[in-house]
């Protein structure tokens, strides 16, 4: 099939051969590294209130802006992400960025729009939100369901995935080993600590991971001479080993270019800005690992500073993920770039190229001794991070959405158990899911993702849109909805894996539908399609009587709700107790200083009790007035002027460099 050139007989070499001499430095670093993030984890746990749904579950309502902005950063920036941003860097280009650019527009929205109306709707969970803005069970658990599913199969697996490939060719240990040993240090704190272990250690591994990168980043740029030297050597970045008669291996020409052809372009500029918006505006803004750090701020004016924060931090990866990555394939070619099946996989396992190692193998070569133990233990505690984000919401949604259809009458305790539990069967399946993400084809793994995302997220999109500025949309309409979308979305999903994408010099025997619709423009059509389908119904069916609407939409978000809720409309559910979402929020909050002197239980049920975040003193109780006086406060969404004002100039200061950047790189 390939011909060698008589200059590259010699093979490139396996990254499993060239076992890099880990310094005594980097094991040092490495362990002392681990030692710290545990302290950070179990002091955060001591200090926290994690003996309450609300406690544990959103770190007690009590977060500053800064540590918001940079879990929101951290949560979304996983070792997944580094490898996946830099590997499509590698392959194809600048434009990957504008996935980290577009951002910034759906976290100011989350911080102006949404977050306004989840806190003055009092919620804990995404779902639990459409189910007190539309009534009726059947949209919470198709909700909790499908975000569960979407967790499992694109950010766990994805993030698991990445983190071994990374331990594997920079360690060489076994895949197995390293991400067992990984998911056991996770799960000990997240299961210990809660929201606000996970918020701390966040804060801390973005710092790092953020230094470590740009410090790479410096250190790559002068290799190759800077930007220009990058532009000039990456257009010639060829293999020595190519297909004949094709033109893979020859870097894209738009390679330095944001916006490209609509028609022929990798990611066409209209997908970019339009369809990509759909998707970002689900992941930010009603996803619940992202909302959930936001709605812990202490007041709306903290989660705004949190979002211009996460904003600002998201201009970053494109100088020190994507350019990197770039910079990797320019000095490393012939295993980065390589286009030969064959070469390909004995340089990274998979047939369809070896993209995906571009940042491991960056590290690797060019960090010196301690840094790059630093660096890894980073990528590890990124891996770590987004995790527990993971971990800790998906055991939110299953206790609060789905656990409490099953019981009806479970306690505090019982909830706070079966979440720990759900945590430990999650990492059970994550672990039996590597061997299936290692023969899925890796080269494919993250368009997998993206594309998976927009097949599964556009018609949640349209929905909460909807929900928050249309007061006529109704139950019947959205659930209709959601039906139509999902049932779209599945049939492209299953088409997509039937037909897998032809490595370089094979026919493209794929339908028009897949090889001619880009996903992104799949996307903006599927929530077009859900958005029509929701109102249509709607229209068809009666309304929810206006009063009811108090606090649940962006119109009626400051009139104060009655005692009627949604929930109650139905007479069927007339027997659950009060909803749940606020009376946690007011337990959480007031269970700090009101412990009388119990007996005292012996010390290992003490331990016990105190791994599993449960008080041991009998639960403190409120008279009618302070409860109603806390509710008040923590569904609040007043701001102080000054604060107000300054949240709003420092948005416009980042719309307008985001739009600076997109115009100086389009």
């Amino acid at each position: 099939m390939s011909q060698p050139t008589p200059a590259a007989t010699e093979l490139p070499t396996l990254p499993g051969d060239t076992t890099v001499a880990f310094g005594v430095a980097d094991i040092i670093v490495v362990v002392c590294y681990f030692v710290f993030v545990l302290a950070v984890g179990i002091w955060s746990s001591i200090r926290a209130s994690r003996g309450t749904v609300g406690g544990y579950f959103l770190a007690g309502r009590s977060m500053t802006w800064w540590p918001i902005g940079a879990s929101l950063m951290s949560s979304n920036v996983g070792s997944g992400l580094f490898i996946g941003l830099a590997g499509t860097g590698a392959a194809g280009g600048l434009a990957v960025g504008g996935f980290e650019w577009n951002a910034t527009w759906a976290l100011l929205a989350l911080g102006w729009i949404f977050v306004p109306v989840y806190i003055a709707a009092g919620v804990v969970t995404m779902p639990e939100y459409l189910q007190k803005r539309f009534g009726g069970q059947r949209i919470q658990i198709y909700m909790s369901v499908l975000s569960l599913i979407l967790y499992i199969f694109t950010k766990i697996s994805t993030d698991i995935f990445s983190g071994a490939l990374f331990i594997q060719i920079s360690l060489g240990w076994n895949l197995y080993l390293s991400t067992v040993v990984l998911l056991a240090v996770t799960a000990v704190y997240t299961i210990a600590g809660g929201l606000t272990a996970v918020i701390y250690t966040d804060a801390l591994q973005t710092l790092i991971m953020v230094l470590g990168a740009l410090v790479l980043m410096f250190i790559g740029f002068e290799k190759v001479g800077w930007y220009e030297g990058l532009q000039e050597k990456y257009s010639t970045a060829i293999p020595k080993i190519i297909v004949p008669n094709t033109t893979c291996h020859l870097p894209r020409a738009d390679a330095f270019h944001l916006f490209r052809d609509p028609v022929t372009g990798d990611i066409p500029w209209p997908g970019l800005i339009f369809g990509l918006s759909v998707l970002a505006l689900w992941c930010w803004c009603t996803d619940q690992v992202i909302v959930q750090r936001s709605l812990s701020a202490k007041n709306l004016s903290h989660a705004k500073g949190g979002s211009v924060l996460g904003g600002y931090l998201k201009i970053f990866p494109m100088f020190f993920i994507v350019m990197p990555g770039m910079i990797s394939r320019a000095l490393y070619p012939d295993e980065v770039g390589c286009v030969d099946p064959d070469i390909c996989k004995r340089v990274c396992g998979a047939a369809v190229g070896c993209s995906n190692i571009a940042y491991p193998k960056l590290v690797i070569e060019l960090m010196p001794d301690g840094l790059r133990g630093l660096m890894i233990a980073v990528m590890m505690a990124a891996l770590m991070s987004s995790l527990t984000s993971i971990f800790n919401s998906s055991s939110t949604l299953f206790v609060i959405d789905i656990w409490q259809r099953v019981r009806r009458k479970a306690s505090e305790q019982e909830l706070m158990i079966v979440g720990r539990i759900f945590i430990l069967i999650l990492v059970v399946i994550s672990i039996l899911w590597i061997p299936i993400i290692q023969s899925a084809n890796s080269g494919k793994l993250f368009d997998y993702i993206q594309s998976i995302t927009s097949y599964l997220a556009p018609p949640i999109t349209a929905l909460f849109i909807l929900a928050i500025f249309c007061k006529r949309i109704n139950e019947p309409g959205a659930f209709w909805g959601l039906m139509v979308g999902l049932a779209v979305g599945l049939v492209r999903m299953i088409i997509e894996f039937i037909y897998s994408t032809p490595s370089c010099g094979e026919e493209d025997r794929r339908p028009a539908v897949l090889k001619d619709l880009h996903y992104l423009y799949f996307a903006l059509i599927l929530c077009v399609l859900s958005a029509i389908a929701i109102v249509l119904v709607s229209l068809c069916t009666p309304p929810i009587p206006e009063e009811k609407l108090a606090c649940l939409t962006w119109w009626t978000r400051h009139r104060k709700a009655s005692a009627i809720d949604l929930k109650n409309c139905k007479r069927e559910e007339a027997q659950i107790n009060p909803p749940r979402g606020e009376s946690n929020l007011v337990e959480s909050a007031d269970s700090g200083d009101k412990e009388e002197t119990a007996a005292k239980p012996p010390c290992w049920k003490m331990l016990f009790l105190w791994f599993c975040g449960l008080s041991t003193g009998p639960a403190p109780t409120l008279s009618q007035e302070e409860r109603a006086a806390l509710e008040r406060r923590l569904t609040s969404i007043e701001e102080k002027p000054l604060w107000k004002t300054v949240c709003n100039v420092n948005a416009i200061l980042l719309l307008t460099i985001n739009v600076f950047l997109w115009a100086y790189f389009g």
